[in-house]
């Protein structure tokens, strides 16, 4: 099922090395839900309709000109009301800002961490917002295998028993890079882009049915291990069935839909004697042709109708 993330504030200081002006607010319980960032200039001169409160706030180089423009009273009452909105995360101020006296008095008032960046200001906002993508992006935990195959993240799924584990347990083996075994834990980090990673506890362990549990990191190297891996490919395994139809041509294409994205799917059906591992490689290669513009299923198409074409000519001669 998916659910709805939210972050601590120490968090994003922590990995963006921000530095706290408020020595006496804390801020431990402090949460971020929102992965956009605001610049406050329009609360700052007055503006508060619309106002998300919930964002953190970057001052940069406008807000702080603008601040200091105006006579002392003035400015304090703007910051007190902007200040007043207690929902606000954190206050970041970019590396340009020197004079924040008169900010850090109003937010020790109403308990508001202030940070500064060595950053400027427009690059700290892509920074955390980049990364609040990725730490609140919507998630879903799915029962498969997800492989590193020569850079394309392909997601392994199908019944419990059909081959999974021992398919990504070959493809280690030719050299390719294990993300996750048995619980992959998918996070949508943009509107395009699906991000799969393995939970803490399980990493780098493989479950093989008659062996038991493998640890891959200590096995085959580091090497044979990634963390993260961006999903581009799901391989559906499932026992043959005389009586279904399998894509022999692949000129269209079936989709898997994972957190309202559509990923594209091949149905692999299981029979003795099928390599799944080279199976599966083909399929991560061919997927990167198309992705470059190649797509041999309409090269063949083409070749048969041009032959066709050529056919009823000669005939008609």
């Amino acid at each position: 099922m998916t659910s709805k993330n939210k972050v601590k504030v120490s968090k994003l200081t922590e990995f963006h090395q921000l530095k706290l002006l408020t020595k006496d607010t804390p801020y431990d319980t402090r949460y971020i839900s929102d992965p956009d960032v605001n610049r406050p200039a329009l609360q700052l001169a007055g503006f508060f309709d619309c106002f998300d409160q919930g964002r953190v706030q970057v001052i940069g180089t406008v807000e702080h000109m603008y601040l200091q423009q105006l006579d002392k009273k003035e400015r304090l009452e703007r910051l007190e009301k902007f200040f007043s909105y207690t929902e606000i995360p954190c206050v970041v101020v970019s590396k340009i800002v020197k004079e924040v006296t008169d900010i850090l008095m109003i937010a020790q008032k109403y308990n508001v961490p202030v940070f500064q960046t060595g950053l400027g200001a427009s690059q700290i906002m892509a920074e955390i917002i980049r990364w609040l993508n990725v730490e609140l992006g919507p998630n879903i935990s799915i029962h498969g295998v997800l492989v590193d195959i020569y850079g394309e993240g392909i997601l392994i799924t199908g019944d419990s028993g059909v081959g999974k584990s021992e398919t990504a347990l070959e493809l280690v083996r030719r050299g390719h890079r294990l993300v996750a075994d048995d619980a992959v834990e998918i996070k949508r980090v943009s509107g395009t882009t699906l991000v799969g990673t393995a939970p803490e506890v399980l990493r780098h362990f493989i479950e093989v049915r008659g062996i038991g549990i493998v640890n891959i990191k200590e096995l085959f190297g580091i090497e044979a291990v990634k963390q993260t891996k961006e999903i581009s490919l799901v391989i559906q395994l499932e026992t043959w069935d005389k009586d279904k139809q399998y894509d022999r041509l692949g000129l269209e294409n079936e989709y898997t839909e994972i957190l309202g994205l559509q990923v594209v799917t091949h149905r692999i059906p299981i029979r003795p004697g099928r390599n799944l591992a080279i199976i599966c490689e083909t399929a991560a290669v061919n997927y990167r042709q198309k992705l470059m513009g190649y797509n041999a299923a309409e090269e063949l198409n083409k070749r048969v109708m041009d032959n066709l074409q050529k056919n009823m000519r000669e005939n008609k001669i």
